[in-house]
């Protein structure tokens, strides 16, 4: 309706229609109007009272179609929407682009790497990953709908020290039958037995070190563990409903890793420091950053440098993003730098998103649970389980299957919406009881609010194209002005990174739609054909909403 408006305004201002659209604001107060065009801007031009300015338009304004009302009130232009050219316009493009609303060309030519999930070989995929993964896919999802080419890279953490370390717990407590079964559990077990003997960390070392020099011994195992810890990532994967256009990792990067050394002392930006080679960050007001290790091994702030090389190398980026916890904040700064201390132009176009925490319900961060690690595995499994138990109190003679399906997506909604709706950067409550709830600010709340607009589609025949506006009342409008909003919503959520206006507008959404509900009724009604459109309508918007999120709607709770 903004594109409708602008070329209205057009026709009476001295200004281009993309100005008029980004000078266009959405009144908190609806008593205020559908939209407010500021006059201040103009006042500047036509050396005049913004509050003239604005009774000059509304007067030229006055009899036009398209708008029910116009107040200027303290140099705004207060525009109210003709109800049923709103209806018109509202519908019919959402019945025209179903699944595309909200999409734009915006991005079209321009590629975004997003690096996201990103977890350690050989040890449990983590809560934080968590967050990784689904804000991650998120944002994603978001860039490609405004016409992006968007490439999620999973970069592993398959290399390091802690690798030296893993080949001689193995060798000494490791059991291939246990490895076979439960390979993450396994691995993680006999690699926290030899952190607490110190006594190991040379021989651990000499490890690493035949590991990285090509040892074949020591790859077979490296290759063993990164194979079955990945088998293991894809279960959770899989159960999330997340794919990657790459899966690397910090082993691809050992040789080029040198590469960079070689290009730094051809700058001149290596300082030895106590037998380790150093680059000087200080007078950037940042710690200094070791290059490469007084025993030649390279710390992975170097092959993160290499890799950052080798994609620009590949995918020419415009942007890429990595969405990394708050704790690597540092990291990410002192990389970036030397990227651009490096020579390299696309430096600034590089990008750390970092979130907050999870958090349990005494407020401590959620890493343990009664002094055990936490398997995401196990998470995902103990939510599907407490959803089946809520279907089940609701449907006693429901199918297995069917069981299974809608519980799954309930508890993925339950997880995805209740990290979602939250700011990124800020810490979160992990409760998965309250995320689960029917009510309020929740993901199944989402699901079952879709489920009941397709309900009342089900009931009726009418085709929903072929639809009659009769007269519009306050919370039919109220409902149309929220889905026209959808596609601006989703350029701010890419403007400022952040799923959770995706996430609060399609809670704002549902909210809306069940107001109109309870106080409408719609088969049977004098405007039914357009209240069944109108159901339909929004049902779409909200399916589209939820997408973006990375959650799957379902018919029936």
């Amino acid at each position: 309706m903004k594109e409708l408006i602008a070329e209205i305004l057009n026709h009476f201002l001295n200004l281009k229609k993309e100005e008029i659209i980004n000078l266009l604001e959405i009144p908190k107060d609806s008593k205020l109007g559908d939209f407010a065009f500021p006059c201040f801007f103009l006042s500047k031009i036509q050396k005049k009272n913004p509050d003239i300015i604005a009774k000059e338009i509304a007067s030229k304004l006055k009899n036009v179609l398209e708008f029910e009302k116009i107040e200027p009130i303290n140099g705004y232009l207060n525009i109210f929407l003709n109800r049923n050219i709103l209806a018109e316009n509202v519908i019919k493009r959402i019945q025209k682009e179903k699944n595309k609303f909200g999409c734009s060309d915006i991005g079209k030519g321009k590629t975004i790497l997003i690096d996201m999930s990103s977890p350690n070989i050989a040890k449990p995929f983590g809560i934080g990953h968590l967050r990784s993964t689904i804000i991650g896919n998120s944002i994603a999802n978001i860039c490609s709908t405004l016409g992006f080419k968007t490439i999620k890279i999973n970069y592993l953490g398959d290399f390091g020290t802690q690798f030296g370390k893993l080949i001689v717990a193995y060798k000494k407590f490791g059991n291939y039958q246990k490895l076979k079964k439960e390979p993450i559990k396994h691995l993680f077990e006999i690699y926290v037995k030899i952190n607490n003997l110190p006594e190991l960390e040379d021989e651990s070392r000499k490890w690493f070190k035949k590991l990285e020099r090509g040892n074949k011994e020591a790859i077979k195992l490296w290759k063993l563990f990164r194979a079955l810890s990945i088998k293991d990532f894809n279960k959770i994967y899989s159960m999330l409903n997340i794919n990657f256009d790459e899966i690397s990792g910090e082993s691809l990067y050992g040789k080029k890793a040198n590469n960079v050394i070689t290009l730094m002392q051809k700058q001149k930006l290596l300082k030895k420091s106590q037998g380790a080679l150093v680059i000087e960050l200080e007078k950037y007001s940042l710690p200094n950053v070791i290059i490469k290790k007084s025993d030649g091994t390279k710390p992975y702030i170097t092959r993160d440098i290499a890799a950052a090389i080798d994609r620009y190398k590949k995918y020419k980026f415009d942007k890429m993003i990595y969405e990394v916890g708050s704790e690597q904040n540092l990291h990410f700064r002192q990389l970036f730098k030397i990227l651009e201390l490096l020579g390299f132009d696309w430096a600034k176009n590089c990008i750390h998103l970092s979130h907050g925490l999870y958090l349990d319900k005494d407020g401590k961060k959620l890493s343990t649970r009664q002094g055990k690690t936490i398997f995401m595995e196990d998470i995902l499994n103990e939510t599907i389980a407490l959803a089946k138990k809520e279907i089940e109190k609701r449907e006693k003679n429901i199918a297995k299957k069917d069981l299974n399906d809608r519980a799954e997506k309930i508890a993925l909604s339950a997880i995805i919406y209740g990290d979602l709706k939250n700011y990124r950067q800020n810490d979160i409550v992990f409760d998965i009881e309250k995320f689960l709830s029917f009510e309020g600010s929740t993901g199944p709340y989402l699901l079952y609010t879709y489920a009941r607009a397709r309900n009342i589609l089900k009931k009726s025949k009418s085709k929903l194209n072929q639809f009659k506006i009769g007269e519009i009342n306050d919370l039919e409008k109220n409902l149309l002005l929220q889905m026209n909003l959808f596609p601006s919503i989703i350029k701010d959520s890419f403007n400022s990174f952040s799923p959770n206006l995706i996430a609060n507008y399609a809670l704002h959404l549902a909210q809306t739609f069940n107001e109109f509900y309870h106080s409408n009724k719609v088969i049977g009604s004098d405007n039914e054909s357009f209240r069944l459109a109108l159901v339909d309508a929004f049902s779409q918007v909200l399916k589209n909403a939820l997408s973006l999120l990375g959650i799957s709607v379902i018919n029936r709770m």
